[in-house]
């Protein structure tokens, strides 16, 4: 894990490709200045920091990508992908062009600063665009190797940086979920940074656990392999249950169950640390311990679907 986290490996690796690949830019919104003080000196004409202008950031970058050259576009998760979801939309997805969108700060990981820099839908709203690629890393090592893996394949891609970062890396692959541990109960599917206050606990149940770090497109395969249980836990950093389409898409005609265990779908009024955040939304280790043996304590596919388990998969509804 690197010193400084997923920010400081992030300024590492985009400083090495600024050498390697001539045709690799970067837009900074006003953050990470410091950071990149350095690229700044070396690679003036290919390192701009466009301000707080988000939207036209996001047209610089397009207009860039259709000469030839490789966007990175870098500020805070609200700011990027809700102020200008629009000029991602349609001027990179509409466009067929291939460009990189970087933030800090989803979710709640700047929860002292209140709901404005607050953004827990980040996911789910990218969800909503064709050919968006959407990759959240869990370590500082794994955004290296996702970021080096795809930054340059003519896609638009979004990297979810977290300012928490998960205890080990793993041998993560873009497109690929990893299979962490097997175990018949239950499975638990699990994104990102959310796999932090999960790790305590994971040799406690007897379940599968599936680690993505790449969200969209989504490895249903894995899944669909792996699931020997009909019951899932989805564990999400961002807005609970924004996978929960692409579970059941993958599961087809089996029955089965989908609890979620994210950021709760409301406002955040308090303030704090994002630790305290956890402890106020019952996502810290000890209360995701009580509610993951509470589901699955419960019967409820079971009762449900009895009727259905004992069908044959063509007329499962």
């Amino acid at each position: 894990m690197s010193k400084g986290g997923m920010r400081k490996q992030f300024v590492l690796t985009v400083e090495s490709l600024l050498e390697k690949n001539p045709e690799l830019s970067l837009l900074l919104g006003d953050i990470g200045v410091f950071g990149f003080k350095e690229a700044f000196k070396k690679y003036s004409d290919r390192v701009l920091n466009i301000g707080i202008l988000e939207q036209s950031t996001i047209g610089v970058a397009a207009g860039m990508a259709k000469n030839g050259l490789i966007p990175i576009v870098h500020t805070i998760a609200p700011f990027l992908v809700e102020r200008a979801f629009e000029q991602i939309k349609t001027d990179f997805c509409y466009q067929n062009l291939g460009g990189n969108f970087v933030t800090v700060g989803a979710s709640y990981d700047y929860a002292a600063l209140g709901c404005t820099h607050h953004c827990p839908g980040d996911i789910e709203l990218l969800q909503t665009l064709p050919r968006m690629q959407i990759v959240v890393p869990g370590t500082s090592e794994e955004l290296d190797q996702l970021f080096r893996e795809t930054y340059s394949n003519g896609s638009p891609t979004y990297f979810r940086l977290s300012e928490r970062e998960n205890p080990i890396s793993h041998p993560v692959k873009f497109g690929k979920a990893q299979v962490l541990k097997r175990g018949s109960e239950a499975t638990f599917v699990v994104v990102g940074p959310a796999l932090k206050n999960l790790w305590p606990l994971i040799q406690s149940f007897d379940a599968t656990v599936l680690y993505y770090t790449t969200v969209a497109p989504f490895d249903r395969e894995t899944l669909k392999k792996n699931a020997v249980s009909s019951k899932f836990i989805l564990f999400e950093p961002s807005y609970e249950g924004g996978l929960s389409r692409e579970i059941s898409q993958a599961m087809e005609m089996r029955a089965h169950s989908i609890s979620t265990i994210g950021v709760p779908r409301k406002f955040l009024t308090n303030y704090g640390t994002a630790e305290e955040q956890d402890q106020a939304l019952q996502l810290s280790t000890d209360a995701l311990k009580n509610r993951i043996e509470k589901i699955l304590d419960s019967k409820v596919l079971d009762s449900r679907h009895e009727a259905d388990l004992n069908k044959s998969p063509e007329v499962v509804q």
